[in-house]
């Protein structure tokens, strides 16, 4: 562990990195569905191809997320975000998934990605329509707790994760919701970003724990313009926070750098670990210093 954690100061340094950690607390009460005893690991399709997704992206995605090696270190969300379904629902109030980009329908797709031992996951919003205007759920689910029970009443294993950016102090009354909640506001592939939603994670740590953890967003490796070494240290970091570990990249087309970043089961282990990562602003000075409890 000493050796992992000096590898993480390291990398974090050379990208800039600046937090300063000590400190115990007790995590709030957290949601008792028998889930996500440890951070959910993943892939979700919104931080490269936005409204560009289909049903062909899914299938390959589930088939690298495997030979890859990705579902071998932990990975096994398959996650599709906003615009996979019509404009309307039908006569009968229900979402329809758009023909266009699911010709075989939902059913067949989740089959695909269960086959391949990995879970599909998808999107919706509490609001009237999604971000991108697609419909969403309110009225016909009454926010996010009669979402959770509604989950629940299927008798079916789901994580479930709220994004309410950060807003009303979403964990302060998340843990009990859902499996995960979002802290902040949408992360973007530049150090900036990364930092900026780093830095509001500062006396969060109280508010995540088995079954319940703090979201920063997804994470942005090897996406964009971020270098491999801003890359490296973004995964360290969100892995530090136990933070979801949900890639954004196209993994059919990942460097064997980026693959080796998602990969490495050293710092996946500390995430994965459970033990708390409390966080100190200290005005972004470069000669902080952090450990972990």
């Amino acid at each position: 562990m000493r050796r992992v954690l000096r590898w993480l100061l390291v990398m974090s340094l050379a990208a800039g990195s600046l937090v300063a950690i000590g400190g115990t607390s007790s995590p709030a009460a957290a949601l008792e569905n028998g889930l996500a005893r440890t951070p959910q690991m993943g892939w979700n399709d919104w931080n490269t191809f936005f409204c560009d997704v289909n049903e062909r992206l899914i299938r390959q995605t589930a088939d690298i997320m495997v030979s890859s090696g990705m579902a071998a270190a932990g990975y096994e969300y398959v996650n599709i975000d906003d615009c996979w379904s019509t404009r309307s629902r039908d006569a009968n109030g229900d979402l329809v998934p758009d023909p266009q980009k699911f010709p075989s329908g939902m059913k067949a797709l989740a089959d695909y990605v269960h086959a391949k031992g990995l879970k599909l996951g998808i999107y919706s919003s509490a609001g009237t329509t999604t971000c991108a205007g697609y419909p969403a759920s309110l009225g016909y689910e009454q926010r996010y707790t009669a979402m959770r029970d509604a989950l629940a009443a299927t008798g079916r294993p789901i994580v479930y994760s709220l994004c309410n950016w950060g807003q009303e102090n979403v964990w302060t009354w998340g843990m009990p919701v859902g499996n995960s909640c979002r802290t902040t506001g949408d992360i973007a592939a530049n150090w900036n970003s990364i930092m900026g939603i780093l830095d509001q994670q500062v006396g969060l740590e109280a508010y995540s724990g088995p079954g319940g953890w703090n979201d920063p967003d997804m994470l942005e490796v090897g996406v964009g313009a971020l270098t491999a070494t801003e890359g490296r240290a973004h995964f360290s970091l969100w892995s530090l926070l136990n933070a979801p570990l949900i890639a954004g990249n196209d993994l059919r087309s990942m460097s064997a750098e980026t693959r080796s970043i998602l990969t490495n089961t050293e710092v996946i282990a500390v995430n994965q670990d459970g033990t708390k990562l409390i966080i100190w602003s200290c005005n972004g000075g470069a000669n902080q210093r952090w450990t972990r409890t």
